[in-house]
């Protein structure tokens, strides 16, 4: 299976670009991981929060394969702990798909036609994080996952 992290605009930090790529690095030793951004829009100031949904889904829609299990990180998503999200990773492995796609959406969320096409939802957090840090966040707890899932000490039960 590979995880693939879907995301929209580009991470501007340096020091968030190097840890991403240092967890990115680490997953690489357990699964295939690919992180997938798509360009911010153009133009933004001339289309309303909608319309800028609809073009972000459109674009997020485009990224898919017709067999992708695509997973929604948004703030109305089902909160797991590092363990029980360890044990979703696993569910999906065990189903035997060939791509497990999370999507981070622009900053209105995302359009009706992405939400009908998700399989899941996921919330990290009741608190609201950039764009850039919830890509750490989201390769972090990936790997967390996976040393869970391999009793192997990062993870301190």
């Amino acid at each position: 299976m590979t995880i693939k992290l879907l995301a929209i605009g580009k991470t501007d930090n340096k020091q968030l670009i190097s840890l991403i790529a240092d967890y990115q690095k680490r997953l690489g030793h357990y699964i295939k991981f690919e992180l997938d951004i798509i360009p911010d829009l153009k133009k933004v100031k001339n289309l309303s929060e909608a319309q800028q949904k609809q073009k972000e889904g459109e674009l997020i829609l485009s990224k898919l394969n017709q067999t992708d299990v695509m997973i929604l990180l948004d703030e109305k998503g089902k909160q797991l702990d590092s363990v029980a999200f360890s044990e979703y990773l696993q569910k999906h492995m065990n189903s035997g798909i060939k791509q497990l796609v999370f999507v981070i959406g622009g900053p209105y969320g995302f359009s009706e036609s992405v939400y009908n096409k998700a399989q899941g939802k996921l919330s990290l957090s009741k608190m609201t994080f950039s764009h850039q840090m919830i890509r750490l966040f989201v390769v972090e707890q990936l790997y967390r996952a996976f040393t869970i899932l391999k009793n192997e000490p990062y993870h301190h039960r």
